[in-house]
């Protein structure tokens, strides 16, 4: 799922190339992608462009007349710039935004359907897509530390909670964990006051180095190679890689969909942190540390 950093770099692109301008035509080719009925989305044809924002993981298109468009991109949704009436025929293709600059497409792989758009009008119309969660480059580290240990969770998952904190998804939470030198299953309510402060300071110094990083990378042009995986990540989609900072391999923890990477030297002490299914399939055999596995 495109993360914070991934959201600014399509917004500013996208502010860059709508705002100002009037978006013309709306083409939707898969009908479950609009998720509400009032305003009809016909309305938003003709309008002008005020400006695109960032809602969490959503973006909205902000146009004349208090009306936005809110997409959320979930896991595979990716957006698009191409020429003007850009054809969508293809499988992946859910919808088709044509301004008088260019087309915006929304793109989804795989066969879930997942992406959204809505319709949203009036001042207040946005509060029903905003979770709540903690912007951290205004926090202070007292705001932060409270909005962390308001309940006693893992670590994985506090930074992962929309409600608690804004924008930061499985990707960002294992490489922010690594730069703090903290274990993604350490109970929020346990850290010292000096692991929370490292921890704030990881959380902002690992997201605004990448959106510096990808402000570099598109150039002025639109980001196409929006990818949770990246090699230039220390741990997140880099198992049995080495550390970049002890050379160790990176160990994971699978769950449903999802796994965390973690550096067991840097992060646990070189404890291997228990994966669900394997060590329950292992038992005795699961290897506890990393001396375990030499």
């Amino acid at each position: 799922m495109p993360e914070l950093p991934d959201i600014i770099a399509y917004q500013e692109a996208l502010d860059e190339r709508i705002t100002g301008h009037v978006l013309e035509k709306i083409r939707i080719r898969t009908p479950f992608l609009l998720r509400s009925v009032e305003p009809p989305v016909a309305d938003a044809e003709g309008r002008r462009v005020a400006g695109v924002e960032r809602i969490g993981k959503r973006i909205a298109i902000r146009l004349d007349g208090d009306l936005r468009l809110v997409i959320h991109l979930m896991i595979a949704g990716r957006l698009h710039w191409r020429p003007r009436d850009a054809k969508i025929g293809s499988k992946v293709s859910l919808a088709a935004f044509d301004f008088d600059t260019g087309s915006l497409t929304l793109t989804e792989a795989g066969t879930k359907r997942r992406a959204s758009l809505f319709v949203a009008a009036g001042p207040g119309a946005l509060a029903e897509f905003d979770r709540g969660g903690l912007e951290v480059f205004g926090a202070t580290l007292e705001q932060f530390a409270g909005r962390l240990t308001a309940g006693n969770h893992t670590l994985k998952r506090a930074l992962t909670d929309p409600r608690a904190f804004d924008g930061i998804g499985n990707a960002y939470s294992d490489e922010i964990l690594h730069a703090a030198r903290l274990s993604p299953l350490r109970l929020t309510r346990q850290l010292t006051a000096a692991e929370i402060e490292r921890l704030h300071a990881a959380t902002k110094s690992v997201l605004l180095g990448w959106i510096d990083r990808l402000r570099l990378e598109r150039r002025g042009e639109f980001p196409e190679k929006v990818t949770a995986f990246r090699p230039e990540m220390a741990v997140h989609g880099r198992f049995g890689q080495p550390c970049p900072v002890c050379g160790r391999p990176v160990q994971r923890i699978r769950y449903a969909d999802n796994e965390t990477n973690y550096c067991a030297r840097c992060q646990t002490e070189g404890r291997l942190l228990a994966d669900r299914g394997l060590s329950r399939l292992l038992k005795q055999d699961w290897p506890r540390s990393l001396d375990d596995l030499d």
